[in-house]
Protein backbone atom coordinates (compact mmCIF):
# COMPACT_ATOMS: atom_id res chain seq x y z
CA UNK A 1 0.00 0.00 0.00
CA UNK A 2 2.89 2.07 0.44
CA UNK A 3 4.16 1.92 -2.30
CA UNK A 4 1.01 2.39 -4.28
CA UNK A 5 0.89 6.03 -2.35
CA UNK A 6 3.79 6.27 -3.76
CA UNK A 7 3.31 5.35 -6.77
CA UNK A 8 0.26 7.71 -6.85
CA UNK A 9 2.13 11.17 -5.36
CA UNK A 10 4.33 10.68 -7.58
CA UNK A 11 2.17 11.01 -10.49
CA UNK A 12 0.38 13.74 -9.44
CA UNK A 13 3.63 15.62 -8.79
CA UNK A 14 4.26 14.80 -12.40
CA UNK A 15 0.69 16.13 -13.37
CA UNK A 16 1.64 19.53 -12.04
CA UNK A 17 4.72 19.98 -13.59
CA UNK A 18 3.63 18.97 -16.55
CA UNK A 19 0.71 21.46 -16.90
CA UNK A 20 3.22 23.85 -16.61
CA UNK A 21 4.97 23.08 -19.59
CA UNK A 22 5.12 25.70 -22.68
CA UNK A 23 6.42 24.16 -25.98
CA UNK A 24 4.79 20.73 -27.83
CA UNK A 25 8.00 19.37 -27.95
CA UNK A 26 9.90 19.41 -24.76
CA UNK A 27 6.62 18.19 -23.50
CA UNK A 28 6.59 15.13 -25.44
CA UNK A 29 10.32 14.20 -24.73
CA UNK A 30 9.45 15.12 -20.85
CA UNK A 31 6.20 12.46 -20.95
CA UNK A 32 8.40 9.69 -22.74
CA UNK A 33 11.28 10.27 -20.09
CA UNK A 34 8.90 10.25 -17.27
CA UNK A 35 6.28 7.76 -18.18
CA UNK A 36 9.64 5.45 -18.87
CA UNK A 37 11.07 5.94 -15.32
CA UNK A 38 7.60 4.70 -14.43
CA UNK A 39 7.34 1.86 -15.70
CA UNK A 40 11.36 1.17 -15.85
CA UNK A 41 11.40 0.50 -19.18
CA UNK A 42 14.31 0.90 -22.15
CA UNK A 43 12.49 2.78 -24.63
CA UNK A 44 9.69 3.99 -25.74
CA UNK A 45 7.91 6.25 -28.59
CA UNK A 46 5.17 8.59 -28.69
CA UNK A 47 2.23 9.16 -31.41
CA UNK A 48 0.38 12.23 -32.51
CA UNK A 49 -3.20 11.54 -33.88
CA UNK A 50 -3.24 13.63 -36.99
CA UNK A 51 -7.19 13.20 -38.68
CA UNK A 52 -7.30 9.48 -39.33
CA UNK A 53 -3.13 9.11 -38.71
CA UNK A 54 -0.14 8.25 -36.31
CA UNK A 55 2.56 10.54 -36.89
CA UNK A 56 5.45 9.03 -35.03
CA UNK A 57 6.42 12.15 -33.17
CA UNK A 58 9.16 11.26 -30.24
CA UNK A 59 11.28 7.86 -29.39
CA UNK A 60 14.01 7.09 -26.73
CA UNK A 61 16.14 4.17 -27.19
CA UNK A 62 18.98 3.81 -23.91
CA UNK A 63 20.37 1.14 -25.53
CA UNK A 64 20.79 2.94 -28.75
CA UNK A 65 21.75 6.07 -26.81
CA UNK A 66 24.77 4.68 -24.38
CA UNK A 67 26.26 3.62 -27.37
CA UNK A 68 26.69 6.88 -28.92
CA UNK A 69 29.81 9.35 -28.09
CA UNK A 70 29.35 11.30 -24.99
CA UNK A 71 26.95 14.64 -26.01
CA UNK A 72 25.36 12.91 -28.98
CA UNK A 73 21.63 12.48 -29.41
CA UNK A 74 19.63 9.67 -31.46
CA UNK A 75 18.28 11.00 -34.17
CA UNK A 76 15.40 9.62 -35.89
CA UNK A 77 12.90 10.06 -38.88
CA UNK A 78 9.38 10.89 -38.68
CA UNK A 79 6.91 9.03 -40.47
CA UNK A 80 2.95 8.64 -40.24
CA UNK A 81 0.91 5.08 -40.10
CA UNK A 82 -3.29 4.87 -40.37
CA UNK A 83 -5.19 4.57 -36.93
CA UNK A 84 -6.56 1.06 -38.26
CA UNK A 85 -6.11 -2.27 -36.58
CA UNK A 86 -2.80 -3.66 -38.83
CA UNK A 87 0.04 -2.21 -36.46
CA UNK A 88 0.11 -2.30 -32.37
CA UNK A 89 -0.12 1.82 -31.74
CA UNK A 90 -3.07 1.67 -34.80
CA UNK A 91 -5.20 -1.09 -33.22
CA UNK A 92 -4.33 1.11 -29.77
CA UNK A 93 -5.75 4.19 -31.22
CA UNK A 94 -8.89 2.73 -33.33
CA UNK A 95 -10.34 0.82 -30.40
CA UNK A 96 -8.90 3.06 -27.28
CA UNK A 97 -7.19 0.21 -26.34
CA UNK A 98 -4.64 -0.79 -24.07
CA UNK A 99 -2.25 -3.52 -25.23
CA UNK A 100 0.36 -5.15 -22.57
CA UNK A 101 2.39 -7.65 -24.68
CA UNK A 102 4.98 -9.66 -23.04
CA UNK A 103 6.81 -10.57 -26.29
CA UNK A 104 6.07 -8.72 -29.57
CA UNK A 105 7.50 -11.56 -31.32
CA UNK A 106 4.82 -14.46 -29.93
CA UNK A 107 2.05 -12.52 -31.11
CA UNK A 108 -0.72 -14.68 -31.76
CA UNK A 109 -1.12 -14.95 -35.58
CA UNK A 110 -4.98 -14.59 -35.33
CA UNK A 111 -4.84 -11.36 -33.87
CA UNK A 112 -5.23 -8.35 -36.56
CA UNK A 113 -2.48 -6.65 -35.54
CA UNK A 114 1.18 -7.57 -36.17
CA UNK A 115 5.05 -6.48 -34.68
CA UNK A 116 7.26 -4.90 -37.71
CA UNK A 117 10.39 -6.06 -37.10
CA UNK A 118 11.86 -3.39 -39.47
CA UNK A 119 13.47 -0.88 -36.76
CA UNK A 120 15.21 -3.85 -35.21
CA UNK A 121 16.78 -5.39 -38.57
CA UNK A 122 18.15 -2.20 -39.46
CA UNK A 123 19.49 -1.23 -35.62
CA UNK A 124 20.12 -5.01 -34.34
CA UNK A 125 17.66 -3.98 -31.74
CA UNK A 126 15.54 -6.12 -30.05
CA UNK A 127 12.23 -5.42 -29.14
CA UNK A 128 10.58 -7.77 -26.46
CA UNK A 129 7.96 -6.72 -23.78
CA UNK A 130 5.98 -3.64 -25.12
CA UNK A 131 2.88 -1.47 -23.38
CA UNK A 132 0.57 0.65 -25.85
CA UNK A 133 -1.62 3.17 -24.42
CA UNK A 134 -3.90 5.74 -25.70
CA UNK A 135 -3.60 9.25 -24.44
CA UNK A 136 -6.95 10.15 -23.60
CA UNK A 137 -7.86 13.94 -22.78
CA UNK A 138 -10.90 14.76 -20.44
CA UNK A 139 -13.52 14.72 -23.55
CA UNK A 140 -12.30 11.05 -23.59
CA UNK A 141 -10.53 11.85 -27.42
CA UNK A 142 -7.59 10.05 -27.98
CA UNK A 143 -5.28 12.81 -29.23
CA UNK A 144 -1.92 9.81 -29.28
CA UNK A 145 -0.28 6.81 -28.16
CA UNK A 146 2.42 6.10 -25.60
CA UNK A 147 4.12 3.41 -26.20
CA UNK A 148 7.08 1.89 -23.85
CA UNK A 149 9.45 -0.79 -24.92
CA UNK A 150 11.16 -3.40 -22.57
CA UNK A 151 10.16 -3.37 -19.10
CA UNK A 152 13.91 -4.05 -17.06
CA UNK A 153 14.49 -5.81 -13.63
CA UNK A 154 16.22 -4.62 -11.19
CA UNK A 155 19.31 -6.54 -13.07
CA UNK A 156 19.14 -5.03 -16.51
CA UNK A 157 16.69 -8.09 -17.66
CA UNK A 158 13.89 -7.57 -19.95
CA UNK A 159 10.55 -8.53 -18.59
CA UNK A 160 6.62 -7.87 -18.93
CA UNK A 161 5.33 -4.90 -17.86
CA UNK A 162 3.69 -4.83 -14.48
CA UNK A 163 -0.18 -5.11 -14.30
CA UNK A 164 -0.21 -3.53 -10.91
CA UNK A 165 1.43 -0.56 -12.57
CA UNK A 166 -1.13 -0.10 -14.87
CA UNK A 167 -3.40 2.12 -13.63
CA UNK A 168 -0.86 4.44 -12.79
CA UNK A 169 0.52 4.73 -15.95
CA UNK A 170 -2.68 5.05 -17.58
CA UNK A 171 -3.37 8.06 -15.13
CA UNK A 172 -0.05 9.55 -16.38
CA UNK A 173 -1.49 8.84 -19.87
CA UNK A 174 -4.08 10.81 -19.23
CA UNK A 175 -3.20 13.57 -17.45
CA UNK A 176 -0.16 13.79 -20.09
CA UNK A 177 -2.59 14.06 -22.90
CA UNK A 178 -4.24 16.94 -21.36
CA UNK A 179 -1.21 18.56 -21.11
CA UNK A 180 -0.15 18.16 -24.26
CA UNK A 181 -3.58 19.46 -25.54
CA UNK A 182 -3.05 22.48 -23.30
CA UNK A 183 0.17 22.97 -25.31
CA UNK A 184 -0.48 21.95 -28.85
CA UNK A 185 -3.24 25.05 -28.66
CA UNK A 186 0.04 27.06 -27.25
CA UNK A 187 1.90 26.25 -30.56
CA UNK A 188 -1.35 26.60 -32.91
CA UNK A 189 -2.22 30.07 -31.25
CA UNK A 190 1.88 30.89 -32.19
CA UNK A 191 1.10 29.78 -35.73
CA UNK A 192 -1.83 31.55 -36.68
CA UNK A 193 0.01 34.70 -35.46
CA UNK A 194 3.00 33.66 -37.77
CA UNK A 195 0.78 32.96 -40.72
CA UNK A 196 -0.37 36.61 -40.16
CA UNK A 197 3.29 37.79 -40.70
CA UNK A 198 3.60 35.04 -43.40
CA UNK A 199 0.99 37.35 -45.41
CA UNK A 200 3.23 40.45 -44.93
CA UNK A 201 6.14 37.95 -45.36
CA UNK A 202 6.62 35.16 -46.91
CA UNK A 203 9.77 34.33 -45.98
CA UNK A 204 8.69 34.07 -42.10
CA UNK A 205 6.84 30.35 -42.18
CA UNK A 206 5.51 27.72 -39.62
CA UNK A 207 8.43 25.43 -41.01
CA UNK A 208 10.96 28.28 -40.65
CA UNK A 209 9.80 29.11 -36.86
CA UNK A 210 9.37 26.21 -35.98
CA UNK A 211 12.59 24.97 -36.97
CA UNK A 212 14.49 27.86 -35.55
CA UNK A 213 12.56 27.55 -31.95
CA UNK A 214 14.27 23.99 -32.03
CA UNK A 215 17.63 25.02 -33.10
CA UNK A 216 17.13 27.15 -30.12
CA UNK A 217 16.01 24.74 -27.72
CA UNK A 218 19.28 22.36 -28.83
CA UNK A 219 21.84 24.80 -28.77
CA UNK A 220 20.69 25.96 -25.10
CA UNK A 221 20.58 22.29 -24.35
CA UNK A 222 24.36 21.86 -25.04
CA UNK A 223 25.61 25.33 -23.66
CA UNK A 224 23.58 24.42 -20.58
CA UNK A 225 25.57 20.72 -20.05
CA UNK A 226 29.03 22.20 -20.56
CA UNK A 227 28.02 25.39 -18.61
CA UNK A 228 26.56 22.33 -15.86
CA UNK A 229 23.50 24.08 -15.46
CA UNK A 230 20.87 22.32 -13.14
CA UNK A 231 18.71 19.72 -14.94
CA UNK A 232 15.62 21.45 -13.16
CA UNK A 233 16.75 24.94 -14.75
CA UNK A 234 17.54 23.30 -18.02
CA UNK A 235 14.35 21.87 -18.64
CA UNK A 236 12.27 24.96 -17.90
CA UNK A 237 14.81 27.33 -19.94
CA UNK A 238 14.49 24.69 -22.77
CA UNK A 239 11.00 24.54 -22.99
CA UNK A 240 10.75 28.59 -22.50
CA UNK A 241 12.68 29.16 -25.15
CA UNK A 242 11.39 27.23 -27.31
CA UNK A 243 8.30 28.79 -27.62
CA UNK A 244 10.03 32.27 -27.51
CA UNK A 245 12.59 32.14 -30.42
CA UNK A 246 9.38 31.18 -32.68
CA UNK A 247 8.55 34.70 -32.23
CA UNK A 248 11.26 36.35 -33.06
CA UNK A 249 10.61 37.97 -35.97
CA UNK A 250 6.79 38.89 -34.91
CA UNK A 251 7.65 42.64 -35.53
CA UNK A 252 7.77 42.21 -39.06
CA UNK A 253 4.10 43.20 -38.38
CA UNK A 254 4.58 46.67 -38.34
CA UNK A 255 6.44 47.30 -41.52
CA UNK A 256 4.98 48.03 -44.44
CA UNK A 257 4.38 45.86 -47.67
CA UNK A 258 6.18 47.77 -49.91
CA UNK A 259 9.20 47.06 -47.71
CA UNK A 260 8.89 43.83 -46.86
CA UNK A 261 7.63 42.48 -50.33
CA UNK A 262 10.44 44.50 -52.26
CA UNK A 263 12.12 42.08 -54.87
CA UNK A 264 15.19 43.93 -55.17
CA UNK A 265 17.37 45.84 -52.82
CA UNK A 266 16.29 48.04 -49.92
CA UNK A 267 17.27 51.48 -50.08
CA UNK A 268 19.14 52.81 -47.20
CA UNK A 269 16.06 55.02 -45.91
CA UNK A 270 14.64 51.33 -46.49
CA UNK A 271 16.41 49.76 -44.76
CA UNK A 272 16.26 52.01 -41.69
CA UNK A 273 12.83 51.33 -41.50
CA UNK A 274 13.38 47.19 -41.76
CA UNK A 275 16.01 47.59 -38.73
CA UNK A 276 12.73 49.18 -36.67
CA UNK A 277 10.75 45.35 -36.60
CA UNK A 278 13.01 44.40 -33.29
CA UNK A 279 11.29 47.60 -31.47
CA UNK A 280 8.12 46.69 -32.55
CA UNK A 281 8.42 43.03 -32.11
CA UNK A 282 10.03 43.79 -28.28
CA UNK A 283 6.69 46.37 -27.67
CA UNK A 284 4.36 43.07 -28.12
CA UNK A 285 5.94 42.34 -24.76
CA UNK A 286 5.93 45.64 -22.87
CA UNK A 287 3.50 44.74 -20.41
CA UNK A 288 5.13 41.50 -19.61
CA UNK A 289 3.17 39.05 -17.54
CA UNK A 290 5.31 36.07 -17.36
CA UNK A 291 8.87 34.22 -17.98
CA UNK A 292 7.42 33.71 -21.84
CA UNK A 293 7.09 37.66 -21.92
CA UNK A 294 10.34 39.07 -20.87
CA UNK A 295 12.50 36.34 -22.64
CA UNK A 296 10.47 36.79 -25.72
CA UNK A 297 10.70 40.56 -25.50
CA UNK A 298 14.44 39.51 -25.00
CA UNK A 299 14.65 37.65 -28.22
CA UNK A 300 12.59 40.23 -30.48
CA UNK A 301 14.93 42.83 -29.83
CA UNK A 302 18.18 41.55 -29.38
CA UNK A 303 18.66 38.43 -32.15
CA UNK A 304 20.03 40.85 -34.76
CA UNK A 305 22.68 42.53 -32.19
CA UNK A 306 26.22 41.52 -33.02
CA UNK A 307 28.99 39.97 -31.09
CA UNK A 308 31.60 43.18 -32.04
CA UNK A 309 28.63 45.58 -31.48
CA UNK A 310 27.71 46.07 -35.02
CA UNK A 311 24.00 45.22 -35.21
CA UNK A 312 20.69 47.08 -34.21
CA UNK A 313 18.88 48.46 -33.00
CA UNK A 314 21.31 48.62 -30.36
CA UNK A 315 20.82 50.76 -26.37
CA UNK A 316 17.15 52.26 -27.76
CA UNK A 317 14.53 53.57 -25.62
CA UNK A 318 11.17 51.57 -25.06
CA UNK A 319 9.12 54.65 -24.89
CA UNK A 320 10.22 55.93 -28.10
CA UNK A 321 12.62 53.76 -30.03
CA UNK A 322 15.10 56.29 -30.30
CA UNK A 323 18.90 55.73 -29.19
CA UNK A 324 19.19 56.57 -25.23
CA UNK A 325 21.35 59.49 -24.69
CA UNK A 326 24.47 58.17 -23.26
CA UNK A 327 24.78 55.59 -25.57
CA UNK A 328 24.24 57.80 -28.98
CA UNK A 329 26.94 57.77 -31.34
CA UNK A 330 28.74 60.73 -33.79
CA UNK A 331 26.13 59.75 -36.50
CA UNK A 332 23.28 59.82 -34.31
CA UNK A 333 22.42 55.71 -34.33
CA UNK A 334 22.37 53.84 -31.09
CA UNK A 335 25.44 52.11 -29.82
CA UNK A 336 25.28 48.33 -30.50
CA UNK A 337 25.13 46.04 -27.67
CA UNK A 338 28.11 44.14 -28.08
CA UNK A 339 29.41 40.89 -26.49
CA UNK A 340 27.62 39.39 -23.46
CA UNK A 341 25.57 42.96 -23.27
CA UNK A 342 23.21 41.12 -25.66
CA UNK A 343 21.17 38.59 -23.63
CA UNK A 344 22.18 34.45 -23.92
CA UNK A 345 18.45 33.75 -25.42
CA UNK A 346 18.91 36.66 -28.07
CA UNK A 347 22.48 35.38 -29.13
CA UNK A 348 21.47 31.85 -29.69
CA UNK A 349 18.35 32.50 -32.07
CA UNK A 350 21.01 35.36 -33.66
CA UNK A 351 22.68 31.81 -34.76
CA UNK A 352 19.73 29.97 -35.39
CA UNK A 353 17.79 32.19 -37.47
CA UNK A 354 20.99 32.96 -39.96
CA UNK A 355 21.44 29.31 -39.91
CA UNK A 356 18.21 28.64 -41.19
CA UNK A 357 18.03 31.39 -43.23
CA UNK A 358 21.58 30.20 -45.56
CA UNK A 359 19.91 26.71 -45.15
CA UNK A 360 16.68 27.78 -46.92
CA UNK A 361 15.53 28.64 -50.71
CA UNK A 362 14.24 31.71 -50.97
CA UNK A 363 12.63 33.86 -54.04
CA UNK A 364 16.49 35.48 -54.75
CA UNK A 365 18.68 32.52 -54.01
CA UNK A 366 19.07 28.62 -53.79
CA UNK A 367 19.78 26.58 -50.46
CA UNK A 368 23.48 26.79 -49.31
CA UNK A 369 24.98 23.44 -48.86
CA UNK A 370 25.23 22.61 -45.01
CA UNK A 371 29.23 22.45 -45.25
CA UNK A 372 28.93 26.10 -47.06
CA UNK A 373 26.30 26.85 -44.05
CA UNK A 374 28.90 25.74 -40.81
CA UNK A 375 31.85 26.94 -42.30
CA UNK A 376 30.08 30.83 -42.62
CA UNK A 377 28.85 30.49 -38.97
CA UNK A 378 31.97 29.68 -38.18
CA UNK A 379 34.16 32.12 -39.88
CA UNK A 380 32.01 35.03 -38.34
CA UNK A 381 32.25 33.55 -34.72
CA UNK A 382 33.72 36.17 -32.20
CA UNK A 383 32.21 38.90 -35.31
CA UNK A 384 28.70 38.64 -35.87
CA UNK A 385 28.05 35.39 -33.14
CA UNK A 386 29.20 34.68 -29.73
CA UNK A 387 32.21 32.75 -30.59
CA UNK A 388 31.51 29.58 -27.45
CA UNK A 389 27.76 29.20 -28.62
CA UNK A 390 29.57 28.67 -32.58
CA UNK A 391 31.71 26.17 -30.89
CA UNK A 392 28.46 24.60 -28.87
CA UNK A 393 26.35 24.60 -32.25
CA UNK A 394 29.45 23.12 -34.51
CA UNK A 395 29.33 20.04 -31.92
CA UNK A 396 25.38 19.48 -32.32
CA UNK A 397 25.84 19.69 -36.60
CA UNK A 398 23.87 16.23 -36.35
CA UNK A 399 20.74 16.83 -34.65
CA UNK A 400 20.63 20.31 -35.76
CA UNK A 401 20.52 19.05 -39.39
CA UNK A 402 18.21 16.02 -38.05
CA UNK A 403 15.89 19.54 -36.92
CA UNK A 404 15.68 20.70 -40.11
CA UNK A 405 14.32 17.24 -42.00
CA UNK A 406 11.83 17.06 -39.72
CA UNK A 407 9.85 20.44 -40.36
CA UNK A 408 10.61 20.61 -44.15
CA UNK A 409 9.36 24.06 -46.35
CA UNK A 410 6.38 23.02 -47.92
CA UNK A 411 7.98 22.29 -51.26
CA UNK A 412 10.20 19.99 -49.91
CA UNK A 413 7.50 17.63 -48.50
Amino acid sequence: MDTEKAMLKRVIALGQMMTEMKDTDMLMERILTEARKLSNCDAGSIYKCEGKELLFSYTQNDTQQKALPLGKKLLYSTFRMPIDEKSIAGFAAYHNATLNIDDVYKLDKSLPYSFNPTFDLQTDYHTGSMLTIPMKTTSGKVIGVLQLINALDADGKVIAFNEEELPFIHYFANTAAVALERADMTRHIILRMISMAELRDPKETGAHVNRVGAYSAEIYEAWAQKHEIPETDLQHNKDLLRVAAMLHDVGKVGIADAILKKPGKLSDEEYDTMKTHPYIGALLFNDSASELDTMSQEIAIGHHERWDGCGYPGYISMTDGKPLPDKTLPNGRALGKAGEEAPLWARIVAIADVYDALSSRRSYKEPWTQDDVFAELERSAGSQFDPELIEVFLSIRETVEGVRQKYPDAEDR
